[in-house]
């Protein structure tokens, strides 16, 4: 590897990429590869119990010192200023080929899921009585996971296997805790505010472990950037114990995150369907901005565009149809297995790239809009159309030669975000999301709305609520 790219912000705020040949640093080359070692080598956590804060290698001691201290220097200093290009190119060879920094000088908080112009709008909507945001509220406020009386029912480890376990306790919470954040954040209601940071609190003085076999990857990941997401709407809430809950987040969650983008639990890299990366880089990422720790949050960009597994975008949408009835379709890598799983990708895919955008990273947009045309193609297929498809293979040997029909047209809370992100702020034609989100899901519910199984729970929900537009 000889050239980096290092992501910025102009002056009116547009992103900007510039890329160093053989960058040098302090009168020597500096080489990807050599920074990189200690990255990949980064300790495997223990597998224990008890919590131990995990090595941080002292690249990401300099990227936490930018995020906590922003006198110090910004990416915008490092875009215009030469000791900071020097700076910022000693990062950028942490996180992989090509891909420097593209975390923010400073963080936005709120800044997941939802930003303050969701929110104030959802609120101002649902006052007044608009649809479709009413009736988005109303399918949240007959949920009974959002009501204040729920209580916790926190578990020292959590366990989560083929056999089964204890997860749907965690699942069901997170649930709870998070639409009543919606509540408090919608309506105001103290009730609901107090029921979510109690959960909250509760798990964090508990948890402690998430075990069982490879699955408790799966909790891993998708419980992970689920719990980050509530925690940020709940930033500053009276009583609420941040710093506890996020060293549980890093303890407990992120460390093994981490390794399983690195190990892959000691497969080969695309042994693994790609919503395993998927949840994984999500948690990632969610913690990244709620600890405000840009390598981490780094670390998940860059997995996005250049990972070795299949939640990579380029493996995750492995053939491109240009032009099928006039749209452009990218085959999704879990078509040939499920159609449950391919909508799940939908919703893991679209809460990286919001995450991401309101911390000022368009993937939704990257390579192409890669994502917005395998976004196109599930929906296609899901709405009784035929579409196009490509045999696929994994590093095993494990093929799938025809497009699977199981569970083909069910209904998940994934589409809204997808709609309205192509549809209304970008004014795209997304004339098969639209049509999955109108004529199947809207207006969207939650966890609790859509099965008791742990699948009726891989996404939070209420996209009706919060990002119509």
């Amino acid at each position: 590897m000889s050239d980096y790219s290092l992501g910025g912000y102009d002056e009116d705020g547009t992103i900007t990429d510039v890329t160093f040949d053989n960058l040098v640093i302090n009168g020597e080359l500096n080489h990807a590869e050599t920074v990189l070692v200690s990255h990949v080598g980064f300790p495997s956590p223990v597998r224990e119990r008890a919590r131990a804060q995990p090595q941080v290698p002292p690249i990401r001691e300099w990227r936490h010192a930018m995020s906590h201290d922003p006198s110090r220097i910004s990416r915008r200093s490092v875009l215009h200023g030469a000791v900071g290009i020097a700076a910022a190119g000693a990062a950028a060879g942490v996180l992989g080929e090509k891909t420097a920094s593209a975390a923010p000088p400073t963080f936005t908080h709120p800044g997941m899921l939802h930003n303050w112009g969701d929110i104030n709008r959802a609120k101002a909507r649902v006052a007044a009585g608009d649809d479709p945001w009413l009736s988005g509220w109303n399918r949240l406020t007959a949920n009974s996971h959002s009501s204040s009386g729920w209580r916790p029912n926190p578990q020292e480890t959590i366990v989560r296997s083929a056999t089964g376990g204890n997860y749907g306790i965690l699942y069901n919470d997170i649930a709870a805790a998070y639409q009543n954040a919606l509540r408090w954040k919608v309506a105001g209601t103290r009730a609901n505010g107090d029921t979510a940071r109690n959960i909250l609190n509760a798990w964090s003085d508990t948890l402690t472990y998430i075990d069982g076999d490879s699955n408790r990857y799966l909790a891993l990941g998708i419980y992970g950037w689920q719990f980050a997401n509530v925690a940020e709407l709940m930033r500053g809430y009276d009583g609420f114990d941040l710093g506890r809950f996020q060293d549980m987040m890093v303890d407990v969650f992120a460390v093994w995150n981490h390794d399983f983008l690195v190990r892959h639990n000691d497969t080969c890299d695309s042994h693994y369907w790609a919503n395993w990366d998927l949840c994984n880089m999500a948690s990632l990422m969610a913690i990244g901005i709620l600890t405000d720790d840009g390598a981490r949050y780094d670390e998940a960009v860059t997995y996005f565009k250049q990972g070795l597994g299949s939640g990579a975008v380029r493996h995750a949408v492995p053939f491109l149809y240009p032009d099928v009835d006039g749209f452009d379709l990218g085959q999704w890598q879990e078509s040939g297995r499920d159609q449950a799983h391919s909508i799940m990708g939908m919703g893991l895919m679209g809460a990286i790239c919001e995450m991401a955008w309101n911390q000022g990273d368009d993937l939704y947009s990257y390579d192409g809009r890669r994502f917005m045309k395998a976004a196109q193609y599930v929906a296609k297929y899901n709405l009784g159309m035929t579409v196009p498809y490509t045999r696929y293979a994994n590093c095993e040997g494990v093929t799938q030669n025809v497009i699977s029909s199981a569970s083909r047209g069910q209904v998940r809370p994934v589409w809204a975000r997808l709609h309205f992100h192509y549809n209304r702020r970008l004014y795209l034609d997304d004339r098969y999301i639209s049509a999955m989100y109108y004529d199947l899901a809207a207006p969207e519910g939650g966890g609790g709305d859509y099965g008791p199984n742990s699948g009726g729970y891989d996404e939070l929900g209420f996209g009706t609520l919060m990002y119509a537009k």
